[in-house]
């Protein structure tokens, strides 16, 4: 049975992307530690990091790198952290986040955040992105019609 995060990357299940390349995703967590933490995710799915090949994981650390980087630029932090653990969901993922100070870099902080909340959050990012020079990695498909009561919105994890 796939993975919450493959049926969200396969476009089963809403995500708000501000990365897509043939390697990996990145989209906004609904339940973030501070606004503007994102998800980099790998297509394939890999249980934890200590199984994921070398490849892979370089891979992915360079997507968090430019998610962190457009992070840092966006919500004017001068840190970007990074965090995996992966005990929710049995597939790997990075924690990218703007941060201010170790003391928030606990998922006790984590609190759900509103759509809008999460469409800012992701806007800011992506256009973040873009003025690093990592455009062609922003996914500009628009999003699909609303997804459920809450107005959640499907967005392409393949970029046109």
């Amino acid at each position: 049975m796939p993975t919450v995060f493959s049926r969200i990357i396969a476009g089963e299940i809403p995500g708000r992307f501000v990365w897509a390349d043939e390697h990996c995703v990145a989209f906004a967590t609904i339940e973030p530690i501070t606004p503007g933490h994102m998800l980099v995710v790998p297509r394939v799915e890999v249980a934890k990091f200590t199984v994921a090949d070398d490849e892979l994981l370089a891979q992915l650390m360079s997507a968090a790198k430019a998610v962190g980087r457009a992070c840092e630029l966006a919500f004017d932090a001068p840190r970007a952290a990074l965090l995996i653990a992966g005990f929710e969901i049995d597939h790997l993922h990075l924690h990218v986040l703007p941060a201010w100070g170790e003391t928030e870099l606990t998922f006790a902080n984590a609190r759900p955040a509103s759509g809008a909340e999460l469409d800012d959050a992701c806007e800011r990012v992506r256009t973040a992105l873009i003025a690093l020079g990592h455009g062609a990695q922003v996914p500009t498909s628009p999003p699909a019609e609303p997804f459920g009561r809450r107005g959640l919105r499907r967005r392409s994890a393949f970029p046109e």
